[in-house]
């Protein structure tokens, strides 16, 4: 893929993150932390919900002038894991093929492998809702200069395009390529588009440059791995090779050896072409649909990490997939668990399956029926990807304009339900799902069709590494724990700039835990900056541990604790993540915008 040096930027920011989520690590610089005078500040704003401090348990006394609060890391760090939940999007159609967005919980049912579990988790969502973006004047501190800049244009929505190049015939690489180059005019400001292609070539990373995307877009070519003869004999496709060779079904062995007969090959050595061909055509297939699952899985990964909206177009014909479907279940889980939407055309439009000119009026009926039951089970992996995510899925129609303004956008209403599976064993094995609505008419309900079980038990500190990941590479505004975040500059030179993210949190009314006489609870902070397109560009991680007096809690913290963060960076537009963690698995997060002239 294209964007190696922001893909590297990540990895470097996750790792960061992975080395504060544990216990025993080694202390790293950090700012310091200020208790603020009470009687101002985010203590005002606290929530009278969450609960303070611990019932008193005895235990041996600390050591009274022990700090309250540190950033040094300690040893003894520990994070409640969140229920293994399994999430399941669902986007409820009525007979008309409109979403439904009217239901409630109780009007779901949820099976896992044929047994009725419990909803623990419900929601509904509406497409169309904008990530909240503070901005705010921000000024050169140092020098008491307001400067109030216009705010930059902060990217809402991220589009990938995917082109199955190495499955896609020329007549319908051209006509999917001409409506994408029509539809990409209509990107908003506010829009960062991609175009990824499974073969790797001709990529551009998110952007808004319209010319760079065109340009990428008439590079496009079929760009198989083997190209088939058209006197290819016999004529063994990768659904009959593995029809002939790993589901021994004699009646398509029979009907490729006819097939090889009838195309001029010779009676007795049929049995021999039909295996080499076989053999050939599974090792090719096998091969092709690698590539464009791991294409596909890296295309996940990296608009995982853009903050914000985000949707996949795959443009494909389909591919048969017999051999890899976990990979595939990989993919889907990913995208779900990450909010990415992947939506689908077909790019053979409305498909018939037209006779074998070669061999018309010869090949026996049922080769004709392998061809027709080909290019349904083709479509299963774009139909199941789109399903398991809540996309859409366009095919049996030559509109293809009318499929992109569809796919522009996921269904008006969707569900995401999740439940904790009774007795899961970490064994790997695949579970099958089935979810049903009730309403006052029939109802289509599109979900995923099965998960895998873990292969082990859920670590507590890769847990809590990946709910911080998660939410740095968003966009959603959470508020577990009261925070304030504000952003400040000061140009060190025409071409530097110092930016500044102050952190306030509440943290009187955090849950502690009592531990040797002391309130303890600890704090993961990470402030991250991203680009005008919403490239990762630099992060900040500390950790916060606090060990307070009774005293303290009870009289000391109206305000709480701030935290600052300091970055060196060139002028121009960056959107500010903020992310706060605590051990009870609580998470705030929220999003600012600044614009350094």
């Amino acid at each position: 893929m294209s964007a190696h040096r922001g893909n590297l930027a990540i990895a470097l920011l996750l790792l960061a993150l992975s080395a504060g989520a544990g216990s025993a690590q080694q202390p790293v610089n950090q700012q310091p932390v200020t208790t603020l005078p009470p009687g101002s500040g985010a203590g005002a704003a606290a929530t009278p919900a969450m609960s303070s401090a611990a019932p008193q348990q005895s235990a041996p006394p600390a050591d009274p002038n022990s700090p309250e609060v540190s950033t040094q890391e300690v040893t003894d760090t520990t994070f409640k894991v969140r229920v293994n939940l399994v999430e399941v999007r669902a986007v409820v159609l009525d007979a008309q093929g409109h979403a439904v967005g009217n239901l409630k919980q109780e009007d779901f049912q949820l099976f896992d492998n044929g047994k009725p579990q419990v909803i623990s988790k419900f929601s509904v969502e509406q497409a169309g809702a904008k990530p909240v973006i503070h901005v705010e004047a921000s000024s050169e501190a140092d020098s008491g200069k307001g400067i109030q800049p216009a705010a930059p244009i902060a990217p809402e929505r991220y589009i990938a395009y995917v082109f199955d190049d190495i499955h896609m015939e020329f007549g319908d690489m051209t006509q999917v390529r001409d409506a994408a180059y029509r539809h990409l005019q209509s990107l908003r400001p506010t829009d960062r588009a991609a175009i990824f292609t499974t073969s790797g070539q001709n990529q551009v990373d998110f952007t808004d440059d319209k010319d760079k995307l065109h340009a990428a877009l008439s590079q496009l070519r079929p760009r198989p791995i083997m190209v088939a003869s058209a006197t290819e004999c016999p004529s063994v496709s990768y659904y009959l090779a593995d029809l002939i060779q790993n589901k021994h079904d004699d009646q398509a062995l029979n009907a490729a050896m006819q097939d090889d007969i009838s195309c001029g090959g010779n009676a007795k050595s049929a049995r021999q072409d039909v295996e080499m061909a076989t053999l050939q055509k599974l090792e090719s297939g096998n091969h092709e649909t690698q590539l464009a699952l791991g294409v596909l899985k890296d295309v996940v990964r990296r608009i995982s990490a853009m903050p914000g909206k985000r949707s996949i177009l795959l443009v494909s014909p389909g591919f048969y997939n017999p051999e890899q479907l976990q990979e595939q279940m990989e993919i889907a889980e990913r995208a779900l668990h990450s909010d990415v939407v992947i939506n689908a055309l077909d790019a053979r439009g409305l498909y018939t399956v037209m006779p074998d000119i070669r061999t018309a009026g010869v090949q026996p009926p049922q080769y004709q029926q392998y061809r027709h039951d080909e290019a349904l089970v083709n479509a299963d992996v774009l139909q199941e990807l789109t399903y398991a995510t809540g996309g859409r899925f366009f095919h049996n129609s030559n509109d293809y304009d009318a499929g992109f303004r569809q796919l522009e956008a996921p269904p008006e209403f969707s569900y995401l339900l999740a439940f904790a599976p009774q007795n899961l064993k970490s064994d790997g094995r695949f579970h099958n799902l089935k979810v049903t609505a009730k309403g006052p008419q029939k109802l289509n309900v599109q979900a995923r069709k099965g998960y895998y079980a873990p292969k082990q038990a859920a670590d507590a500190s890769e847990q809590a590494r990946r709910d911080i990941e998660d939410e740095v590479f968003s966009q959603e505004e959470l508020h577990d724990i009261p925070v304030q975040m504000h952003t400040q500059f000061f140009k060190t030179s025409e071409d530097d700039a110092r930016l500044a993210v102050l952190v306030k949190v509440d943290v009187k009314h955090l849950h502690y835990r009592k531990a040797e006489g002391r309130n303890q609870n600890n704090l993961t902070v990470v402030s991250a900056l991203f680009d005008r397109n919403g490239n990762y560009v630099k992060g900040n991680q500390q950790l916060v541990s606090m060990k307070w007096k009774d005293t303290s809690l009870e009289n000391k913290l109206g305000s709480g604790v701030t935290l600052k963060s300091s970055f060196e960076v060139k002028p121009g537009g960056y959107l500010v993540r903020l992310v706060v963690r605590d051990d009870n698995g609580q998470i705030s997060a929220q999003n600012g915008a600044i614009e350094i002239p």
